[in-house]
């Protein structure tokens, strides 16, 4: 400003104009400069970025091959796997048949096998005897308050098994005791969880025995709680032993059997059969008749006495036989005995039955004496037969008791009547009483007093088969009423089964022993063929 002092106003104007055009020219070389430098600043970038681009799709179509290449070659594992996977299935699929070839293969010969196995058994008269393992139940960890809650949970376990449907395996290691590893080989093994009509299936080609003119006996042996009347009757009812028959699939072998009889009876002539049935107890080694009636008609157990016939064949006097004409009148019949049946709770099982329990199916078959001998189911042959009953034995010979009689009106129906037999088979089914252990069962008194003839009456069963096994010239029959009344079955008059029935937990380990030996040594015994019932038996219109 001192530089202005004494100038002119143009010259000021003129010296501003001169600076400012200065600046201007300053400012216009500086954005030049500036926009040179960020030219030059992006074609560096560019350049960069254009290598970069170039490095990137080098290494992008680098990493392109490999990941191609590996797809391709995962693509053809794939490939080789799947070939592979369908030779394996080709394989697989030609093993599973071959295995179903060769199982069926050996289902036939195990059929086979086991009917040849049968028809040895029938040869020599073996008994046949089945095993049955129960569930464990909730009454195997109740039973026993005294014992510590340690030993309960051991006496809970499982120790008997069913190692397939012909070998029972007891496995058991005790603190204190010798380890078991026991098998035992029966003609059927069934497991807790086989069924009611898994069982019978396999009792049923029995029956066809029946009509054939041979005599059956069943029976259920094991100790208290095993599950015998179970098997034998079904579920029971709480009040008394009466079996319910709502749910068919629990029936068991009695009520089956007896329907399975008269199925088998109606694909025979009309008339040409009838059945009747009895049922009795032994109980404290005495026979008690539980279809016996009072004055009233009211069924009440009546003592009875058995006996050994001249033929050398056990009888029952007096006793009451009924007429069925079919298995709803046996189911009732029956029910109305077994309200009569004693029993006595127990420590073990709370309806601990104290008898043996027999009921008998007597199968009466009319034949023709001309033909007697020979094939009696021919058709001619039944029509002649139906004609001839319906002559000679009237509707009220059939709903009579066996002690009844019928006479024939005229010379002509006695004539037909002698050309008429009658051949009697028995079905008998038993239900044993249990073995006990007193120390167990915790009984006393009366119930005592049962459990030793149970057990005793058991012994002598036992002591008749060891006798037969040996072959002895005296077989101890008369020791105890049941032994004396099933003589006709135990010696060899009838195809016998034995149904022998265990717990599998631990704490009955002594009591399945005892049952699955006596078991064995049934099977060992031999009575000698059955003898098929062909002799002719006087006729009642005689």
């Amino acid at each position: 400003y001192q530089g202005l002092a004494g100038r002119s106003t143009n010259e000021v104007l003129q010296l501003y104009s001169a600076h400012g055009q200065q600046q201007k020219l300053q400012r216009s070389s500086v954005l030049t400069q500036l926009h040179g430098a960020i030219k030059k600043r992006l074609k560096q970038d560019l350049k960069s970025l254009h290598s970069f681009a170039l490095e990137l799709s080098k290494d992008f179509q680098r990493q392109s091959k490999t990941y191609l290449y590996h797809i391709l070659t995962a693509v053809q594992g794939i490939q080789l796997q799947n070939e592979a996977m369908q030779m394996f299935q080709i394989k697989a699929f030609d093993l599973e048949q071959s295995l179903q070839e060769v199982t069926e293969r050996y289902e036939k010969e195990k059929q086979k096998r086991r009917a040849l196995h049968n028809s040895l058994v029938e040869l020599r008269g073996n008994i046949r005897v089945h095993c049955r393992i129960r569930p464990l139940l909730p009454f195997d960890t109740a039973a026993g308050h005294s014992i510590p809650q340690d030993r309960q949970r051991n006496f809970s376990e499982k120790v008997a098994y069913a190692a397939d449907d012909e070998t029972v395996l007891v496995k058991c290691s005790r603190p204190g005791h010798a380890s078991i590893n026991k098998t035992f080989q029966f003609e059927r093994v069934y497991s807790a969880s086989e069924s009611q009509d898994t069982v019978f299936a396999d009792v049923s080609p029995l029956l066809t025995s029946l009509l054939d003119g041979y005599n059956v006996c069943i029976m259920a042996y094991g100790q208290t709680g095993s599950g015998k009347t179970y098997t034998m009757l079904g579920p029971q009812l709480e009040d008394n032993f009466a079996f319910s028959i709502e749910d068919e699939s629990e029936l068991g072998i009695i009520p089956r059997a007896t329907r399975e009889v008269f199925r088998l009876i109606s694909e025979k002539p009309p008339g040409s059969y009838w059945v009747e049935v009895s049922v009795v107890e032994v109980y404290n080694n005495e026979i008690f008749d539980l279809l016996a009636k009072d004055s009233c008609g009211k069924v009440f157990g009546v003592k009875r006495d058995v006996v050994t016939t001249r033929e050398g064949k056990s009888d029952v006097p007096l006793l009451t036989h009924e007429t069925i004409e079919n298995a709803s009148e046996f189911l009732h019949l029956v029910n109305k005995g077994l309200q009569l049946r004693v029993r006595h709770p127990t420590l073990v099982h709370a309806h601990s039955s104290r008898s043996h329990l027999v009921v008998t199916l007597t199968i009466t078959t009319i034949v023709s004496g001309d033909n007697f001998g020979n094939s009696w189911e021919d058709e001619q042959t039944s029509q002649r037969l139906n004609k001839e009953v319906s002559c000679t034995f009237p509707q009220k010979m059939r709903d009579s008791k066996s002690t009844s009689s019928s006479r024939a009106s005229s010379p002509a129906q006695l004539e037909a009547s002698e050309k008429l037999k009658q051949v009697k088979t028995r079905l008998q089914l038993v239900d044993l009483a249990g073995s006990e252990c007193v120390g167990m069962s915790g009984v006393t008194g009366e119930a005592l007093r049962e459990t030793s003839f149970i057990n005793r009456s058991l012994s002598a069963l036992a002591d008749v088969l060891g006798a037969i096994a040996e072959q002895r010239s005296h077989v101890p029959y008369r020791n105890s009423k049941l032994t004396h009344l099933l003589q006709d079955s135990l010696g060899g008059d009838a195809k016998l089964l034995v149904m022998l029935c265990i717990s599998p937990g631990q704490k009955y380990l002594t009591e399945s022993m005892q049952s699955l030996g006596f078991g064995s040594r049934a099977r060992q015994v031999q009575r000698g063929q059955v003898k098929k019932k062909n002799f002719p038996v006087q006729s009642k219109a005689k």
